[in-house]
């Protein structure tokens, strides 16, 4: 807005006194809210695994890029609100299948370098490079070439996204994708520094040194392998004036009453619940229960266990699995019974407006029938000339994934001539045995990167990167390509292919869904704005504060 020149001396003098003197008012306010220390004590249940955003596969690896890097966009309102934070500005071409994106011009690494259009190109490139071997390459898939890249068959200069000069960046899609911008919000699409990538070779990402950062916050006490980090406030962010923690300090708690001893002693502000714990804090004013899209499953691996391989033998498997027991006696912790593979809150009907879950639900996928199963696996055992079956759950060694192993294991064994033994390891271990296939069965959890079926269901896809038990299905895989090509622009046939797909893959009893993780927390109350995506990488703290 311009005024008009016409204003006298004296008018502009007491303009600009009223100005700062509701300007001082405004701080004060303002400033009167915050503590002055503002330092965040979070826990985490894992491991970090890495700091590469190309070899991130777990949620709190990407909840610590999130938090340390910078993309196109931020999600916001549980993530349904797309805001703008490297873009300024972004047109879409009506045919939904060009983006143009600005960048703004104030952006810095934390090295102080200028972060620029070329940073998101060279990062695409590098995620989709074979030599990287990103299991997350495929979610680049509907960029124009991105497969043929990723498969080798075309130079990395022919991906569909090119740098207009410093600060503006032309992406090319193969078909218009309705949650583009959502994937986008996601780290594996972020920039990387080529310079300190190259400098540091095979060693980038695997500690906090070996990286820089263009977010909220710098990784920092990372060496690789320890249970403690901090995320300290990044200086040379561009919205740095806008982020009120100095730093949030990370650390490992495995044991749920370990976690509550040190929360209670005011060491940290937050923890996990479990079991009792959850009974006996529910409506204590620290109290915060978060439903996520995160589901939890048992994968059978038909490659290692030939007895896999038969249907029979993985329903009868699948009903033996008292999930109410299991989520009710077990977690206790307000997770609850699935209702198939893809969670509930995942998706609506386009039309009718119905949840996913309900309208794809297949009920003898995820229910609990002894003696149903007991005469399945009778049959199985004829089928495939097997009178036993003996073999062993992977599972993580923190206080749930204990307790899930052990209760897998009991009702399993109820089934004839069947022993099961339990492997706990780190979460890091049991991830590098998931992906080498050296395994037979595991509990394998799965966290949305957005909310959309397809993002649960892609991964049992023949030729999925996450597929590491085997299973596949050639009428699976038509549903899912019909609805990500042919079916992209018309939202109730897409809908009612991704049904019968998760119909499909629950008939055959491909995997079987455990529990649909609710996780419960004590939060300190003076921790504000901490925004929670259920269907994403779950928690940005750009805009949290500890209050007075």
């Amino acid at each position: 807005m311009k005024f008009k020149r016409a204003i006298t001396l004296g008018t502009v003098t007491l303009l600009s006194a009223l100005f700062l003197a509701n300007s001082t008012v405004t701080n004060a306010n303002a400033s009167s809210k915050y503590a002055k220390n503002q330092t965040l004590n979070w826990t985490e249940s894992q491991e970090l695994a890495t700091n590469d955003l190309a070899k991130a596969t777990d949620t709190e690896s990407f909840n610590v890029l999130l938090n340390t890097q910078s993309g196109l966009y931020r999600l916001k309102d549980s993530g349904h609100k797309i805001v703008n934070d490297l873009a300024t500005n972004t047109k879409i071409s009506k045919d939904g299948k060009t983006y143009t994106v600005k960048l703004r011009h104030n952006a810095k690494w934390s090295n102080g370098d200028p972060l620029m259009a070329q940073d998101f190109v060279y990062s695409w490139q590098r995620t989709l490079d074979p030599k990287t071997a990103s299991q997350d390459a495929f979610y680049m898939y509907q960029v124009e070439n991105a497969e043929a890249v990723n498969k080798g068959q075309k130079p990395l200069s022919a991906l569909g996204i090119k740098a207009n000069g410093k600060y503006q960046l032309t992406i090319h899609l193969t078909k218009p994708v309705s949650y583009f911008q959502k994937l986008l919000a996601w780290p594996l699409f972020f920039p990387v520094n080529k310079k300190v990538a190259t400098q540091e070779g095979s060693k980038f990402g695997t500690s906090a040194k070996n990286n820089v950062y263009s977010g909220a916050f710098k990784l920092t006490g990372w060496t690789g392998t320890n249970s403690k980090w901090t995320l300290a406030k990044n200086g040379k962010y561009w919205d740095n004036k806008h982020v009120h923690l100095n730093k949030i300090n990370e650390q490992v708690v495995k044991d749920p009453s370990t976690g509550l001893n040190e929360y209670q002693s005011h060491k940290i502000d937050e923890t996990v619940l479990s079991g009792e714990q959850v009974a006996n804090f529910k409506g204590h004013k620290d109290f915060v229960s978060r439903k996520s899209s995160n589901g939890y499953r048992l994968d059978f691996n038909q490659k290692k266990v030939k007895a896999f391989q038969n249907v029979n033998v993985r329903k009868a498997f699948s009903l033996a699995l008292n999930r109410k027991d299991l989520v009710n006696n077990v977690l206790s912790d307000g997770s609850v019974v699935p209702q198939g593979f893809a969670p509930t809150g995942i998706g609506t009907n386009p039309k009718s407006g119905k949840d996913f879950a309900k309208s794809a639900y297949v009920k003898s996928g995820v229910t609990y029938n002894l003696s149903e199963a007991k005469k399945l696996l009778k049959q199985g055992y004829k089928q495939t000339g097997t009178k036993s079956i003996k073999t062993e759950v992977l599972t993580t060694d923190d206080d749930a994934g204990k307790n899930v192993g052990e209760f897998i294991q009991s009702q399993l064994e109820k089934l004839p001539n069947v022993k099961v033994s339990v492997v706990n390891l780190p979460k890091t271990a049991q991830l590098a045995r998931e992906k080498s296939g050296n395994f037979q069965l595991i509990i394998g959890g799965w966290q949305s990167v957005f909310a959309d079926p397809i993002n649960f269901l892609d991964i049992w896809e023949s030729t999925s990167p996450y597929n590491f038990s085997g299973w596949n299905n050639k009428q699976y895989d038509t549903l899912l390509s019909a609805s990500e090509n042919s079916l992209a622009n018309k939202p109730e046939d897409r809908w009612n292919n991704l049904v019968k797909a998760e119909k499909l893959l629950m008939t055959q009893q491909g995997t079987a869904p455990l529990f649909q993780k609710v996780q419960a927390q004590l939060l300190n109350t003076k921790v504000k704005a901490v925004n929670y995506n259920p269907s994403g990488v779950p928690y940005d703290w750009k805009d949290t504060y500890i209050a007075k």
